[in-house]
């Protein structure tokens, strides 16, 4: 093990690490963004709406990242007159904005269906009563069907945006000098096969657990509500099932 390497590595591969956290930031804020009309189309009773979201859903999650990679940055060559018509040639063009736009489609297919089943499990008891109140439909998403699924969803949307920063590997085959990127090329220049690709696993390492460290503190904080609070001392009850702390607050107040 040349340590002299890795050291020599370290400022190159965090260079690269920066790209790639700034990829995926990118691609799941605006992946969110959009997932969360394609996740309310996808629940609607009318098939003017959510069959197309299926079809986009069901291309995106039933074909490789790599290909769809391929056909946004090569394929968009064959439409270059009609998106210089369009004035977006530019944007297609560079590697940089193809592979954001490739992975936002991609995440946005993936957290659009977490939240259609997360929707779908808000009890409907609590729509009922929401409902029983007098709650108009938009209303009743956005004060309790949307929070209440944005709840239920975050475990596996966690997991989504791990497999999402590690799937930012492939994007350096269209040249972005992301972490893999930067590894490759040290690797072609070294030959230290085993202590570059080691040290840009543990920084792929440290990064996931970073982002499951900040889901973990979110889900903890968004679930307050289900836990006791801390140093509550639980009701004992008294006679006719009375707690006995409410019953020596009832007999001090007689006297």
């Amino acid at each position: 093990m040349d340590f002299d390497v890795i050291i020599d590595s370290i400022p190159k591969l965090l260079d690269g690490a920066v790209l790639t956290i700034e990829i995926t930031a990118l691609s799941v804020a605006i992946g969110l963004a959009f997932s969360i009309p394609l996740a309310l189309m996808r629940v609607s009773q009318n098939p003017a709406l959510w069959m197309p979201v299926y079809g986009y859903i069901f291309y995106f999650r039933g074909t490789p990242l790599l290909v769809q990679i391929f056909l946004i940055y090569y394929g968009s060559g064959q439409f270059r007159e009609q998106f210089e018509a369009l004035g977006i040639w530019q944007y297609f063009r560079e590697p940089y904005f193809c592979a954001v736009l490739t992975l936002t489609l991609n995440t946005a297919a993936y957290t659009a269906e977490i939240l259609r089943g997360a929707i779908r499990a808000v009890s409907f008891g609590e729509v009922e009563a929401a409902r029983a109140c007098g709650m108009s439909r938009g209303l009743l998403y956005r004060r309790i069907i949307l929070p209440k699924a944005f709840r239920l969803a975050l475990p596996a949307y966690s997991n989504e945006v791990v497999f999402l920063f590690q799937a930012t590997s492939l994007v350096s085959i269209i040249t972005l000098l992301d972490l893999t990127g930067v590894a490759r090329i040290i690797v072609a220049r070294s030959f230290a096969v085993y202590e570059v690709y080691i040290t840009a696993g543990i920084i792929y390492l440290i990064v996931t657990y970073g982002i499951l460290y900040i889901f973990r503190k979110v889900e903890h904080r968004l679930s307050g509500h289900l836990r006791e609070r801390a140093g509550a001392v639980p009701a004992i009850a008294g006679k006719g099932g009375i707690p006995a702390g409410q019953a020596a607050a009832d007999a001090i107040a007689v006297r």
